[in-house]
């Protein structure tokens, strides 16, 4: 299981990613927008004060008309490419070209907009030429009065002013994303320091399962006539098997879970049948099936352990339809159902029971290959072939320590309770 640590770092680190790329998408529009400002500023600031210091010339009837023909070409020529005075009523009322850009004459008037009167400058952004350009519309009024007349023109943008104004914006964007970044790093200790007492209950908590899983397991294990190493042995040789046949990190809890409860229905099952020595008639056997309805009931007690019922459910299933309790055949059977069926049967084989002695490994996967096609999934037999040989020697001749502590080793690794 991945550790807290870097599920914590992950989510920490897609988090800033995130907030990287809204704050990104924020400032770079408003500081877009601030520039654009900016721009019609440095176009405009003196627009107004000259406006107004000739606004009784802009309200002259049309005798006037020479003098706003003048004033109007000397705006244009300070900072626009065309411009034009235009009474209250958006009248023009005189108008000039700039000679330095009269080629952008045809190219602005195409561009020409309606704004709206209700705000104090407005303007929009278009391209004359393939050079960036702006149109705007001043309104110029005494004081807070309604606007006597309107400035509209067009000019074009410096790209030195553009330029700096955008390495400003870049400044400010680099600093909010380093904020960030601070902030999230800063974030990761004091988060893992939160939750440092939840995590080890956590950790204790499963622990403490599992270890119920394994103590109930071994409980009906040595009722049985077995002991707990048949568990231990048959839990290791399952999750060996299903790593050669690759099945995923939840599959194989899921196996271990099911391999240490695999019979935990024969709680409910009697002595007389439970430990009988000879074979079982016909009526006994029908109440000897009866464990795995049995299991599955006490499984359903707990969610946790819930996670067994695959394997707990269906081992007795047969490859050729013949098994119980629902009769499945072939792939029908869960997956993790066949696994276990192929190294229960094999360690049962080579295991000394008081009923029967222990088979030698030749013998005993002479019947497991027997039974392929007929007990066992054939390919699974052929998978666990190949590592029989190596699981019978390092279960056979070890201490019964030995075998649990190479067990638990699995166990951490697939339950995240290594350190």
């Amino acid at each position: 299981m991945p550790s807290i640590h870097r599920i914590v770092l992950y989510r920490l680190l897609a988090a800033w990613v995130v907030i990287s790329l809204a704050i990104g998408v924020v400032v770079s529009w408003a500081g877009l927008r601030k520039i654009d400002r900016q721009l019609v500023t440095l176009a405009t600031m003196e627009l107004k004060r000259f406006g107004a210091v000739n606004l009784a010339l802009l309200t002259q009837p049309e005798s006037a008309r020479r003098a706003l023909d003048q004033l109007a070409a000397q705006v244009v020529w300070e900072h626009f490419i065309v411009g034009e005075f235009q009474d209250g009523s958006r009248r023009r009322l005189a108008s000039a070209v700039n000679p330095l850009h009269a080629a952008l004459q045809t190219e602005v008037e195409r561009q020409s907009l309606s704004f709206p009167l209700n705000l104090d400058r407005q303007f929009r952004k278009f391209s004359a030429d393939g050079r960036n350009a702006m149109r705007v519309l001043v309104p110029l009024r005494e004081d807070s009065g309604p606007a006597a007349a309107y400035f509209e023109g067009a000019f074009l943008v410096d790209p030195d002013t553009v330029a700096r104004l955008r390495e400003d914006l870049a400044t400010t964007l680099l600093v909010a994303l380093a904020a960030v970044a601070l902030t999230t790093l800063c974030l990761y200790p004091i988060i893992l320091s939160l939750n440092r007492n939840v995590l080890r209950q956590s950790r204790d908590l499963l622990a403490g399962n599992v270890e119920l899983m394994e103590v109930v397991g071994s409980a009906v294990a040595t009722r049985d006539s077995s002991t707990h190493l048949h568990n231990y042995r048959v839990a290791l040789y399952a999750v060996r098997l299903g790593e050669a046949v690759g099945i995923d990190a939840t599959q194989m809890r899921d196996l271990i879970a099911g391999a240490f409860l695999h019979d935990v229905g024969k709680i409910g099952v009697g002595d007389a049948i439970l430990l009988k020595a000879g074979p079982l008639d016909a009526g006994e056997f029908e109440q000897m099936k009866r464990h795995v309805t049995l299991g599955v009931e006490i499984l359903t007690k707990s969610k946790w352990l819930l996670r067994a019922r695959e394997v707990v459910e269906f081992h007795h299933e047969r490859y050729d339809g013949s098994g119980y309790p629902k009769g499945l055949a072939g792939v029908e059977i869960p997956l993790l159902a066949r696994i276990f069926a192929v190294v229960d049967v094999f360690d049962a084989l080579v295991s000394k029971r008081p009923y029967k002695d222990a088979l030698a490994f030749d013998v005993a996967m002479a019947g497991i290959r027997d039974g392929a096609g007929k007990l066992f999934d054939p390919d699974l037999v052929t998978i666990f072939e190949g590592i029989a040989g190596a699981l019978y020697r390092e279960t056979r001749d070890v201490a019964g320590a030995e075998v649990e502590a190479r067990l638990q080793l699995q166990i951490g690794k697939y339950f995240g309770l290594t350190a």
